[in-house]
């Protein structure tokens, strides 16, 4: 349940963005970015419990619920300068930031062109490159485009859309820009490689996102390796039982007491 003390909405002028962002919850900022299609409400099974020790903010992206869209495309790096010039217009230093499949490309990119802004990561379903998604997941996006906008129209991300979109009629521009960003190659090895922010890599065990792909990333962060004194790497990785792309950002259950303790641990483990 939503706390009516602590909740409040706005919109932040940045980059040409009126930017939508909604705050629950008093304490440490804690970031939450939707995936591709979706709103800050989406994070609704989670917000109150993660707002009772946290002041949880929750953004809709670029062209996305409130938020009216731009004449750019929608990249990576841009909607992560979004999201570093809301912390800025919030008088926040820094923030740990918790994305979900494109929020957690998202909060990546935040960390690598802000690394100043991010404490810790949580990474939900998202991919550090494009090999990362099953193949059939990223041909079928090429098809993206108003022809597919309109069977779109009887899925829960269009009623979402069209219930907070400031112009409804814009929904065929945003899939087909979906469409293009979720087609475009790209390749952050190195940048997740040299990531300072201790990251929670978490994935559905029937994601869209390769398995073995979170091993990989996991073992980019330094983890995975054998240390016979017993020390812990400073970043995580979770396979979320019997959840797939569409419920792992809705698995209170089994979200919670992983990144509530990871997000509350101290941060000087091994790097």
């Amino acid at each position: 349940m939503i706390d009516e003390k602590t909740h409040k909405t706005g919109y932040a002028p940045v980059n040409g963005l009126d930017m939508y962002y909604e705050i629950h919850g008093v304490g440490e900022p804690l970031v939450l970015l939707h995936g591709g299609f979706g709103v800050a409400g989406m994070f609704a099974q989670l917000i109150p419990a993660l707002a009772q020790s946290r002041q949880v903010i929750g953004v809709d992206l670029q062209g996305h619920g409130h938020t009216q869209d731009v004449d750019r495309p929608i990249q990576f790096e841009s909607l992560a300068d979004d999201v570093a010039a809301l912390l800025g217009h919030l008088g926040l230093e820094a923030a740990d930031l918790f994305g979900y499949s494109l929020g957690g490309g998202v909060a990546l990119q935040t960390a690598f062109r802000h690394p100043q802004l991010a404490r810790k990561l949580v990474i939900l379903s998202a991919p550090f490159k494009f090999e990362g998604w099953y193949p059939e997941i990223t041909a079928s996006a090429g098809s993206m485009n108003a022809d597919a906008a309109k069977a779109m129209e009887s899925t829960p991300m269009y009623e979402a859309y069209v219930n907070t979109a400031p112009r409804p009629q814009d929904w065929p521009r945003l899939v087909t820009k979906m469409g293009r960003l979720m087609s475009t190659g790209y390749d952050w090895t190195s940048e997740v490689a040299v990531l300072k922010a201790p990251t929670l890599i978490a994935i559905g065990d029937a994601d869209f996102v390769r398995l073995e792909h979170a091993v990989e990333m996991y073992g980019l962060l330094g983890g995975g390796k054998v240390d016979v004194q017993g020390n812990m790497p400073a970043s995580q990785l979770a396979i979320l039982p019997g959840v797939n792309h569409y419920t792992s950002f809705a698995r209170a259950d089994l979200l919670l007491p992983i990144v509530t303790p990871f997000l509350e641990a101290s941060t000087t483990q091994a790097q």
